[in-house]
């Protein structure tokens, strides 16, 4: 066995993801559990229940790391504020803790995934990275110097909020801004716009889909245009230039080695990420519009890989 185990969490909106990994990144035990619709209570009880599990099925186990996608105290371990989960100030890592027993680490759901990247996936041996996660809404991890960063508190690099759009539209959740990426390029976006593309071409895919009242959503669109829909083909461009766009502004201020894009929309590709950078190519300064834009690599094990990871190196930096 190479380094020691440790257990990552991986917990969105939707569902869960627990894997034990050792320093290697070899998976020893993995589990998924739905999150939907529950309460902070049993959200706490859900992620206590399946860390015992993972450390029953793997007893030499030494810390576990929670990857969030809130705002983080992460030096107090504290769920400050999530946009698509019912937490609020919630003291997770020391809730946490008490009934597993184990030294916990707490930190937000994209900073995870990029140390991931950085680690084991598409930015592996760049020094500054920036990621964004795109899915319900989009997550942002930043490694700067080789290092995750995470702002004064552990609440910084919430890149999914950069107004795209002043005085646009209503941010999601709980956020109280307006014509944000997380609004206007995220896949909810995609969902959104492909309805109204929907009501434009009738004769399209999506429009039949309208005309049989099914659920147009970012997985329709994506799934209609791999399959050469143009109606839902000019949809994923359109997204991808809001990306673009939102990735453009992030190259200028961190001229970073690689940006990296993940998420759920990724399963749209090229068509999602040649408009992204274009827009970068055409929007950034020089030499940053030379920025390569890449799809990340980890899939949807990076959160999980990358929360095991970071319990790690801060169990062992803490000894």
């Amino acid at each position: 066995m190479s380094g020691p185990l440790t257990i990552g969490a991986d917990l969105g909106g939707t569902k869960m993801l627990v894997g034990v990994l050792d320093a290697d990144r070899e998976v020893r035990y993995e589990s998924r559990e739905t999150s939907r619709g529950h309460s902070e209570d049993e959200l706490i009880g859900l992620i206590v229940r399946e860390v015992a599990d993972a450390r029953k099925a793997c007893p030499d186990t030494v810390a576990v790391g929670l990857g969030l996608p809130c705002t983080i105290d992460f030096e107090h371990g504290i769920a400050i504020a999530a946009v698509n989960l019912p937490f609020t100030d919630v003291a997770v890592r020391e809730m946490v803790q008490e009934q597993v027993g184990l030294p916990v680490f707490l930190d937000n759901d994209a900073n995870v995934a990029v140390l991931a990247e950085h680690l084991y996936g598409a930015a592996q041996g760049a020094r500054n990275v920036v990621m964004i996660t795109v899915g319900t809404g989009i997550g942002g991890g930043l490694v700067l110097n080789g290092e995750v960063y995470r702002g004064s508190t552990g609440a910084g690099a919430e890149l999914g909020h950069v107004v795209l759009q002043l005085d646009g539209p209503a941010c999601q959740g709980s956020c109280p801004g307006f014509g944000h990426a997380e609004t206007l390029a995220s896949g909810t976006a995609l969902g959104a716009e492909g309805r109204k593309a929907a009501e434009g071409s009738p004769d399209s895919v999506l429009g039949g889909l309208l005309a049989q009242g099914l659920e147009i959503d970012g997985k329709a669109v994506t799934a209609a245009a791999m399959g050469g829909d143009e109606a839902a083909r000019g949809v994923v461009a359109e997204i991808g230039r809001r990306i673009g766009a939102t990735l453009s502004g992030f190259a200028n201020i961190f001229e970073p080695d690689v940006m990296v894009v993940g998420g759920g929309v990724m399963a749209a590709g090229d068509l999602l990420l040649e408009p992204a950078r274009r827009e970068v190519e055409a929007r950034a300064l020089r030499p940053m519009n030379r920025t390569p834009v890449v799809a990340a690599e980890l899939g949807n094990d990076a959160g999980m890989i990358g929360a095991a990871s970071m319990a790690r190196i801060e169990f062992e930096q803490r000894g």
